[in-house]
């Protein structure tokens, strides 16, 4: 932080670099990095004085970056000496932040806060002297500076005691006349109040506080009323049950009614967040008529608040629903199926955007997306046996929306809907195609997050397999759109749902219509992730397929493109393969199928490939059974021949390290068993089990195996 004074020879250079003329364009910025022998003369301290005497002495003489570094620091110097530093520092910081910059008061903001937070110098007269700074710099010039300083403050109440905050904070807040002050300074009020409240007992609440509530919430400017009204939440739970009705309510029913529209959104979130405080009588006589008819004013032309209002409606549903009669229930579900259509007309069953200005087009817009959002909310709300009357048309409407953002949202939560529906689920089979076959990646891109959730319970009807018509065709498109596209990482999930796929069709539609667009994919594709997405789905279509005949035809086209591929791409891509195969297949199945032409790969040319395949030894040998000795014989000729031929040296040198675990895992064969060996036996043996029962079932039963 402080620079030593110069030695001659540096003296002497700075003078030979400012009597340079010609200076090139790349060293004129260097130029301008360096202190003249006067600047550093003023930058230099004694290095005799302590921290405190250093600290006084830069806020009183030095430059503001040394004073702003003695402010960032203040907190350790209270650690370090609190006495002294609350003494004569912080005096001196309360100076210089009188006529200090933005970027000094930001640091002091903080750096204060740090202090009030810290347990070690929690004394009343240091807290005293802190807050005074504090409250001072409140009404600062600079907004960014006053809520700096505000944030600090609200900050540091949470670890003030009552009587402090009671004496240093609320009595000047009490005292002073709110109309004379600034409408920063009624602001940082409302804050304040709504801060303290929880801090006090209900009976000081509504005596020393409410009268300033009241006042703020009917201040001559609209900021003040709705900054207060927002605050109305704490406040409430502040003074409990008891007193919300007849202290809280009054005022929320008023400045529901406000000419401004920040103040009456203000009073609409707060009465939503505030609905489980009332009771019944008060939902059904004040709550209701009032949501009622700010909702009718704001879709009349109060374009602003009914972004909010749509975002909130399925909680505002919920919240009331208990004290509707059936008349007020089907008005707010009509309502909500107004607001699905803002902004379209319907021809011929297709939903088309009507001509307005391009930024009420995008609030329209905003609205429908929040009502997709909210749809499985309301979906609960109206009964979810009434939806094919009631909800059916306003859902296939946003599913076909000409807004992407609004699809994406219905895709988002098709899930929940599909959950909702439960056996009713065959209403949505039409949008669950159409969101599919969508135009927008983004769109198939939010469905896929729950894709598998949602294909196993649509297509599953207690034991059996219900057929949704055009859902391979759907699939198909789906993943050639994402494949011809940039973004492989929507392509690369929609190839991880496909793993849900033997539980939801049948083997010869997989078979038949995704078996060889897998090949195709790790044999053409440019990104490894899809490749090896490919080869796991593939993997385990082959695990839960159920014919001898395909299964056969499958592994030798496996070995065929893969293990014995022309380009070693396809090879590295077989060794993966083997890695899933091992876990999804049992020993004995993968050793008679799998295990040979991976052994083979040790005569690979490719390096790599033998790399990869010294790396799975260990995997290799584990699924070989010590009864097997022809396999263990050949993969000991694999070693041999591996340490006598290889010379490229990343192969050897992890040749040697597989080679020693090799060594030990024979040493320590017998302790794994005991501890975990039986357990991977039954595993194994479950494996060959269901293997086998896969291959006796004739008739396409769902496989209720879970992946």
């Amino acid at each position: 932080m402080f620079v030593r004074k110069m030695t001659p020879s540096q003296s002497s250079l700075f003078g030979e670099i400012d009597d340079l003329q010609d200076l090139t364009f790349i060293e004129r910025p260097i130029r301008r990095s360096l202190k003249t022998a006067e600047e550093i003369d003023k930058l230099t301290v004694d290095e005799d004085l302590n921290d405190i005497e250093r600290a006084v002495y830069l806020l009183s003489s030095g430059e503001d970056v040394q004073r702003a570094s003695v402010i960032i620091n203040l907190p350790i110097l209270v650690r370090q000496n609190p006495a002294e530093t609350f003494r004569r520092v912080v005096p001196k910081v309360r100076e210089v932040l009188h006529v200090a910059g933005a970027d000094m008061q930001l640091a002091a903001a903080g750096s204060f806060l740090t202090v009030l937070q810290d347990d070690i110098v929690l004394i009343q007269t240091h807290t005293h002297s802190i807050l005074q700074i504090v409250l001072l710099n409140l009404d600062h010039r600079d907004t960014v500076v006053s809520n700096a300083w505000l944030e600090t403050l609200l900050s540091a109440i949470d670890a003030l005691p009552k009587d402090t905050i009671r004496q240093e904070i609320l009595s000047p807040l009490l005292s002073k006349h709110q109309l004379s002050q600034s409408v920063l300074a009624r602001l940082a009020s409302c804050r304040i109040l709504g801060k303290v409240v929880g801090k006090f007992e209900s009976s000081i609440v509504k005596k020393d506080l409410l009268p300033l509530i009241r006042s703020l919430c009917q201040d001559v400017e609209y900021e003040v009323r709705a900054c207060m009204c927002r605050q109305l939440e704490n406040i409430t739970r502040g003074i409990g049950l008891d007193h919300t009705k007849v202290e809280v309510l009054p005022e929320l029913v008023e400045l529901a009614q406000d000419e401004a529209s920040t103040v009456r959104l203000a009073a609409f979130d707060t009465i939503i967040n505030l609905l489980e405080m009332f009771d019944s009588d008060d939902r059904t006589c004040v709550i209701f008529p009032l949501v009622k008819a700010f909702c009718e004013k704001c879709f009349k032309g109060d374009e602003a608040v009914l972004a909010s209002l749509s975002f909130q409606y399925g909680k505002l549903c919920h919240g009331l629903s208990e004290s509707f009669t059936d008349e007020q229930h089907l008005w707010f579900l009509e309502f909500y199926k107004k607001l699905c259509c803002l902004g379209l007309q319907h021809e011929n069953g297709h939903c088309e955007s009507q001509t307005y200005p391009l930024e009420l087009e995008n609030k329209y817009a905003l609205v429908r997306r929040n009502c997709a959002y909210n749809f499985p909310a309301i979906v609960l709300f109206a009964d979810p046996n009434h939806f094919l009357s009631e909800l059916y048309r306003t859902f296939s409407s946003l599913c076909h929306d000409p807004e992407i953002s609004v699809r994406r949202t219905a895709a988002g939560g098709f899930h929940e809907v599909v959950k909702l529906l439960g056996p009713n689920v065959h209403y949505i089979h039409k949008e669950l195609i159409t969101l599919l076959q969508d135009d927008s990646l983004e769109v198939l891109d939010a469905l896929l997050n729950n894709l598998q959730e949602t294909l196993e319970l649509a297509t599953s009807r207690g034991e059996g397999q219900v057929n949704i018509p055009d859902l391979v065709p759907a699939l198909v498109a789906a993943e050639q759109k994402a494949a011809s596209s940039l973004h492989w990482r929507v392509h690369e999930k929609l190839l991880q749902c496909y793993s849900c796929l033997p539980r939801v069709i049948s083997g010869d539609q997989i078979y038949f219509r995704f078996f060889q667009r897998m090949f195709s994919i790790i044999t053409t594709n440019n990104v490894l992730p899809v490749q090896r997405e490919a080869v796991r789905t593939l993997c385990v279509f082959l695990r839960y397929n159920r014919k001898q005949e395909q299964r056969q035809e499958i592994i030798s086209k496996i070995k065929q493109e893969l293990a014995q591929g022309r380009s070693y791409w396809n090879r590295l891509r077989y060794l993966d393969l083997c890695e899933i195969t091992i876990d999804l297949f049992s020993k004995s199945y993968f050793c008679k199928h799998f295990l040979i032409p991976a052994l083979e790969l040790v005569s690979d040319p490719v390096a790599n490939v033998r790399y990869k395949l010294c790396y799975m030894l260990p995997k290799l040998r584990s699924v070989i059974k010590a009864t097997d000795k022809h396999l263990l014989q050949q993969l000991e000729f694999c070693v041999r021949k591996l340490l006598c031929r290889e010379k490229d040296k990343d192969v050897v040198v992890t040749l040697r390290k597989v080679s020693l675990s090799l060594l030990k895992r024979g040493h320590i064969n017998k302790v794994l068993v005991q501890f975990c060996g039986h357990e991977r036996e039954l595993l194994d043996q479950k494996k060959e089990k269901e293997e086998t029962l896969l291959l006796e079932m004739v008739s396409n039963l769902p496989i209720l195996i879970i992946l």
